[in-house]
């Protein structure tokens, strides 16, 4: 719970009720037993409403009238051993401010997420030093982290990193951070001031990035032994900008180019050569996405990362499988007429029998990013 972001916190449960009344008399039935534990515990109240709210003099009532707790440890509002939380949920109908709570709990405070430390806050993107079009929202790309067990000292790879939004969220986490993409411009910045390195300064996380390689991911520079512990992604789907590798779209027309000579040298061999990209499908890049996982990753090792689909031709089975990775969670984030689904994946064994398919090779979707931009008005695949 500490390290979760959507959740706020586990709590003991010690009664409940819809009236005060009735959750006392609920407490003092189901956990007097627990009253003599905490006797001499430092403690504080606390109280969490979700769409509505008491005024300080209710509060201070309500405290007052836990007093059958007997407690005679010390009131301390800073560090105290016990923190005791009224929860209440309220109703709002319309613009009527709810008066009265639907249900009441009371509990001991466990354990409080990062979310109510301010983790959000802290790596709102508004407040980034450097972020680009493509730069992933903070609070995703740190459930994306956790959700792909992050971990201090395991390596994270990112093989689209772009500005470096999971990078960073993966540095939280104590995760080392290597990322790529076929862009330099993205990677270098827009000066020595204002760039991926710059984030991790901010945000205190400099000695947990490792570098950022320009490359095309799916013909990738590492050597062949070098395995990650966790990947976690967001593949350029084609909506922002189009889905490119390196290569020539004419083959035959590009063979010719190898034989240009500048000043004494191949063109093709020089340092300021840019590489030749062409268009390639989302469907392709899947199937090596999952072939690299299932290469890279150690047994228990995660993949986790952000498919595209169309709501109104979605099934099941258009979720790619690896005969090595098995789909843990197919956790969705719905739009108006597409959603975006977070994959995770755990590598096994030798021993799993998993399959390997691709739904979006075998139904021929190749068209979402003219699909997303005709409105998906068209059923055409």
């Amino acid at each position: 719970m500490e390290r979760s972001i959507l959740g706020r916190g586990i709590y003991e449960l010690w009664g409940q009720g819809t009236t005060m009344e009735e959750l006392q008399e609920d407490v003092k039935a189901k956990s007097s037993d627990k009253f003599e534990t905490y006797k001499t515990s430092s403690f504080k109240f606390d109280f969490i409403g979700y769409m509505g709210s008491r005024s300080n003099s209710q509060k201070r009532d309500i405290i007052e009238s836990f007093s059958f707790l007997a407690f005679d440890g010390p009131i301390r509002m800073k560090n105290p051993d016990e923190i005791y939380t009224v929860l209440e949920e309220y109703h709002v109908s319309g613009t009527e401010k709810a008066t009265a709570p639907l249900k009441i709990w009371f509990g001991r405070q466990i354990q409080l997420s990062a979310r109510t430390q301010n983790i959000l806050d802290k790596y709102d993107l508004r407040r980034r030093k450097y972020i680009g079009t493509t730069s992933f929202d903070a609070e995703l790309s740190l459930v994306s982290c956790n959700i792909g067990q992050v971990s201090p000292g395991k390596i994270v790879y990112d093989p689209f990193s772009g500005t470096g939004s999971f990078l960073v969220a993966a540095a939280n986490y104590g995760g080392l951070s290597i990322g790529s993409d076929i862009d330099i411009r993205t990677l270098r910045g827009k000066s020595s001031q204002c760039n991926i390195p710059a984030n991790f300064k901010q945000y205190g996380t400099s000695l947990n990035f490792l570098d950022v390689l320009t490359m095309d991911f799916t013909n990738n520079a590492f050597r062949n032994d070098f395995m990650v512990d966790s990947i976690i992604c967001d593949p350029p789907y084609g909506v922002r900008e189009g889905l490119k590798v390196c290569g020539a779209k004419d083959p035959v027309k590009a063979a010719g180019r190898e034989n240009v000579v500048i000043d004494g040298e191949k063109a093709h061999l020089r340092r300021d050569f840019i590489q030749p990209k062409k268009p390639y499908e989302l469907s392709n890049l899947l199937d090596d996405l999952l072939k690299f996982a299932a290469e890279r990753l150690p047994v228990n090792g995660r993949l986790a990362f952000w498919m595209p689909t169309a709501n109104d031709d979605f099934e099941v089975n258009l979720i790619p499988q690896h005969q090595l990775l098995e789909l843990l969670y197919n956790l969705e984030q719905e739009f108006n007429k597409w959603s975006r689904r977070l994959l995770v994946y755990v590598k096994r064994d030798l021993d799993y029998k998993g399959e390997t398919t691709n739904g979006l090779k075998v139904m021929n979707i190749k068209n979402f990013r003219d699909r997303y931009f005709n409105g998906f008005s068209e059923k055409s695949r």
